[in-house]
C-alpha cells in the first residue's frame, strides 16, 4: 500500500477502503465504553500504542528523501492536525460517559457540515448537486437517529454538546489531512499526527492528574483493540484514502459509523435500536451509497473529455 501511495496508483479501490475503514471505526465507541479508565487515558493509550506499532514500519520503510521533503509548514500543519485529533478524542470519549452510544456517535459524525464548507472555501473542492443532496440525505438520517434518542437537559445534554464539539475538531483534522496527503506518504503523515496527538494527550493526563497506571487487564485489552481496529484499520485507512478521494467522500462515508455502532451496541450492550433509529440507519446507508456513486460518476465525466482529446 505504501509503495502504491508514493506512485499515486492505489492497489485497492479507495472507496472500498473507506467503507472498510467505516466498519473498523464502528467499534470505537464500544471498546471505549468497555474501558473504565478516564477519557484522556483511553485516548492516550489508543494513539500511543498505534504510534508504537507504526514506528518500526516507519524506521524500515521511509526513505531519507521522504523525510527531507517534509517542510516546516508540513510540520506545523501536522502538529495542528494532531492537536485537533487529541481534542476530538478527549471530548468525544468524555461524551460517552454522559449520553448514549447512538447519540454520541451520531453527533460526532455530524462533521460533514464543517467539511463540506471547509472543502469549498479552503481546498476549493466543488461538490455537485446530486452528491450534495445525497450528503444531506445521509445527514438527515443521522438527525433521525439523534431525534429518536434525544434527551434534553442534565448530563445527557452535556454529553451531546461534547460530542458535537468533537465533530468540529475531527472536521479540521480531515481537512488538514486532505491538504498534507497530496504530497506526504501515508506513513509519514500518520506517524507525525498520531505522535503529536499522543504527546498532547499525555500533557492532558498530567495536567488533570489522570493516573497512567495501574489498570486491569480488561482495560489493556480495550486499549490494544482501540489502537488496532478503529485507529489503524479505521483512521489510518481514511488517511490513506485522502490522497485519492475528496475530504467530503471520507467525511460523508463516516456517517455510516453510527449505523455500525448501533448494531454492535445491540448485540454487546443490549441497547435496542428504536424504529426511528432503524429508519435513520436505512436513510444514511442510502444517502452514502448515492453520494459515492454520484461522486464517482462526476469524476469519470470530468476525466472523460481530457482522455478523449488525448486520443484524438
Amino acid at each position: 500500500m505504501e509503495q502504491a501511495d508514493r506512485n499515486h496508483s492505489p492497489l485497492i479501490n479507495p472507496y472500498l477502503a473507506v467503507g472498510l475503514g467505516v466498519v473498523a471505526a464502528s467499534f470505537s465507541s464500544l471498546f471505549t465504553k468497555m474501558a473504565d479508565a478516564p477519557p484522556t487515558v483511553i485516548a492516550f493509550y489508543r494513539l500511543g500504542l498505534a504510534t508504537l506499532i507504526l514506528l518500526p514500519f516507519a524506521l524500515r520503510g521511509l526513505p531519507l528523501r521522504e523525510l527531507r521533503g517534509i517542510t516546516r509548514r508540513d510540520l506545523k500543519l501536522a502538529f495542528a492536525a494532531g492537536v485537533l485529533l487529541a481534542l476530538h478524542f478527549t471530548v468525544w470519549i468524555t461524551s460517552l460517559n454522559y449520553t448514549s452510544i447512538a447519540s454520541s456517535t451520531v453527533l460526532v459524525t455530524m462533521q460533514p457540515l464543517f467539511v463540506v464548507i471547509g472543502s469549498f472555501l479552503i481546498l476549493k473542492e466543488r461538490i455537485g448537486t446530486v452528491p450534495l443532496v445525497a450528503a444531506g440525505m445521509a445527514l438527515g438520517g443521522s438527525i433521525i437517529i439523534g431525534i429518536s434518542d434525544l434527551q434534553i437537559g442534565g448530563q445527557a445534554l452535556y454529553g451531546d454538546i461534547l460530542a458535537f464539539m468533537g465533530a468540529g475538531f475531527v472536521a479540521g483534522y480531515v481537512l488538514i489531512g486532505r491538504s498534507l496527503r497530496s504530497h506526504l506518504c501515508v506513513l509519514s503523515y500518520t506517524l507525525l499526527v498520531y505522535g503529536t496527538a499522543t504527546l498532547v494527550l499525555l500533557g492532558f493526563c498530567l495536567a488533570t492528574s489522570a493516573p497512567l497506571y495501574p489498570y486491569p487487564g480488561t482495560d489493556w485489552y480495550c486499549f490494544i483493540a482501540l489502537a488496532l481496529v478503529p485507529t489503524l484499520l479505521g483512521h489510518s485507512v481514511f488517511n490513506w484514502a485522502l490522497r485519492y478521494v475528496k475530504a467530503t467522500v471520507v467525511s460523508v462515508s463516516i456517517l455510516g459509523e453510527p449505523v455500525g455502532a448501533t448494531i454492535l451496541a445491540y448485540f454487546i450492550f443490549a441497547e435496542t435500536p428504536a424504529l426511528l433509529q432503524a429508519l435513520g440507519g436505512a436513510v444514511i446507508i442510502g444517502g452514502i451509497s448515492l453520494f459515492i456513486v454520484a461522486t464517482r460518476q462526476e469524476e469519470f465525466a470530468r476525466h472523460l473529455p481530457s482522455a478523449a482529446s488525448g486520443k484524438g
